[in-house]
């Protein structure tokens, strides 16, 4: 009965460099929770941000439950990240120092039906970094078109 979410960001491995991967959880309301497992979210725009010691996914959008009513949630706003304290102590020092910034990669529902987010610490790619990214998926897409025609 239980379908598994799956939202991903597939812009985040383009323009970022992933250095490290976090799973976190997420401070949601009935309506939003109740969207995320119907797959009306999307999380392409989005971006991390710390605000007075604690994780925010700043500008997720998850569309308002269309069988809400007056209490029905905004579509963007921020919500809270759930994670360890020494994980959070990390991250904002990495974030601070070395210039580094914390990009959700993928939005996903568990085997308990929680709503948890993957988030990565990135670095900025240059245009130089993407222009090499783009042959290598090229160069791929090649080389199994080719594999297949043998087959």
């Amino acid at each position: 009965m239980l379908k598994t979410i799956n939202i991903l960001n597939k812009r985040a491995r383009f323009d970022y460099e992933i250095i490290e991967k976090y799973t976190a959880g997420i401070v949601l309301t009935g309506t939003e929770i109740k969207s995320i497992r119907l797959g009306k979210a999307n999380i392409t725009e989005s971006f991390c941000e710390f605000n007075n010691n604690e994780l925010f996914a700043i500008n997720m959008y998850i569309e308002e439950y269309a069988f809400g009513n007056q209490f029905n949630h905004k579509a963007r706003s921020e919500r809270k990240l759930l994670l360890n304290k020494r994980e959070l102590k990390t991250l904002w020092r990495n974030v601070q120092t070395k210039g580094l910034t914390i990009v959700p990669i993928r939005l996903f529902t568990n085997e308990k039906g929680l709503a948890k987010l993957d988030i990565a610490l990135a670095r900025g790619k240059k245009t130089y970094d993407k222009r090499e990214s783009l042959k290598e998926q090229d160069t791929k897409r090649d080389l199994d078109r080719i594999k297949k025609s043998f087959r």
